[in-house]
């Protein structure tokens, strides 16, 4: 099976241009491509899974990743997908964030002997001559055919800004500068991006004529990938201060049924011969099929040894063994009223729940439990005693746990 052939049979591969040539130029290595990153935060989060998995797969088959930076387009966001306008943030902050992002980068990518290259588009857009910039490139841009774009129109009733409306033009720009510059023939990115993306490769082409070579690739799910980055308590991130290993294995292991095959397809690197037999599986053998997937987007991510502690922790959890790698949190002396505090208080400092009254339903509910007890009374307190040592296991539902200890 082609490298092509393989990214079509684990769901990758939606809309593209030109699909002989890009079959040719994938499938002997010849690819030079690149996929943008807006450093919105100072992590990545599994939204940017599949982009990057796919950076790995195709460098393994010889091809050259570009990982963009967007330290320029990052001044104006990006409206695709948004109903409101994205708070502006300092060049500090965005630096800062790119910094971040080229280290969880490296996990998956070999910048190494010029395998790989990361720039930043701040290189050439901060710079850029206003009229001169019109001049050479806004008059290959028709303002009528850009607001019949998707990530335009939905926008639309709200109100756009023209900041945010020259944000399709200088994703354009990047294509054109990379193409130059480096040589980059070809780009990828979510659907929500095709607009973008294609006014990128009829830049080039028109700018530079008909036989400059640019093509362009969307990713089948990445809207979806974003949604996979948002849970109801906020972003799962790569970085481990922010969501720990733990935490990230916990939240591959709880899936949908429905998701599971698909996300090792797209996802894992398991061989497609493997992940096609776990079709047969059906009811308990799904939850076998969740193990395997978050051991191994776990040790992706966090390496081998803290996707055997996040496994062999969670397994712990249902069997009653020691669970001493689950995420802990430590309450305070200002956290207790008269040495005691209530198990709804107990259930926020825990954050599984945002509120006490959302903490109180829960309970009412009869989904909470303590170190394996389940709790039914809202006036339940436990004295600083109760917290000592290795402290308590609180779990809301069947999916969230926390231990904590004072």
């Amino acid at each position: 099976m082609t490298i092509f052939d393989e990214l079509k049979a684990r769901g990758l591969l939606a809309q593209l241009t030109d699909e002989e040539e890009i079959k040719e130029l994938i499938n002997n290595g010849k690819a030079v491509f690149y996929i943008g990153f807006d450093p919105t935060a100072d992590s990545l989060h599994v939204g940017h899974f599949m982009a990057l998995c796919l950076m790995k797969r195709l460098q393994m088959a010889g091809n050259k990743p570009i990982a963009l930076i967007g330290g320029g387009t990052a001044m104006i966001g990006d409206p695709s997908g948004r109903t409101d306008m994205r708070s502006m943030m300092t060049r500090e902050t965005i630096e800062h964030n790119c910094e971040c992002f080229k280290k969880q980068m490296s996990r998956f990518i070999d910048f190494s002997e010029g395998k790989a290259m990361m720039v930043n588009n701040a290189d050439w857009l901060l710079d850029l001559n206003y009229v001169e910039f019109l001049r050479d490139v806004g008059a290959h841009f028709s303002v009528n055919r850009m607001l019949t774009a998707e990530c335009y129109k939905q926008r639309m009733e709200k109100g756009l800004s023209f900041l945010e409306f020259n944000y399709m033009i200088m994703q354009s720009y990047d294509f054109l500068s990379l193409y130059e510059k480096y040589g980059c023939n070809m780009q990828f990115g979510g659907d929500d991006q095709w607009s973008n993306m294609l006014g990128g490769t009829e830049l080039i082409r028109r700018k530079l004529g008909k036989d400059a070579y640019a093509m362009t690739i969307t990713l089948l799910l990445n809207s979806e990938g974003k949604k996979m980055g948002k849970t109801q308590k906020g972003a799962v991130w790569l970085d481990p201060a922010k969501t720990s290993p733990y935490e990230f294995y916990q939240y591959w292991r709880n899936v949908a049924d429905a998701d599971v095959l698909k996300c090792l397809r797209m996802l894992t690197f398991l061989p497609l011969a493997q992940i096609d037999e776990m079709d047969k599986w059906e009811g308990s053998e799904l939850n076998k099929a969740k193990e395997i997937l978050a051991y191994e987007l776990t040790k992706l991510v966090h390496g081998e040894e803290e996707a055997v502690k996040a496994q062999e922790s969670a397994r712990a959890l249902f069997s009653g063994q020691d669970t001493s790698e689950m995420p802990t949190v430590s309450l305070s002396d200002a956290d207790f009223t008269e040495g005691a505090i209530d198990i709804l208080g107990v259930l926020v400092k825990a954050g599984l729940t945002a509120s006490r009254s959302e903490a109180r339903r829960a309970v009412e509910q009869g989904g909470v439990t303590v170190d394996g007890v389940k709790v039914t009374d809202i006036k339940t307190t436990y004295t600083t005693e109760a917290f000592a040592g290795d402290g308590i296991v609180v779990k809301r539902g069947k999916k969230s746990f926390k231990r904590v200890k004072a």
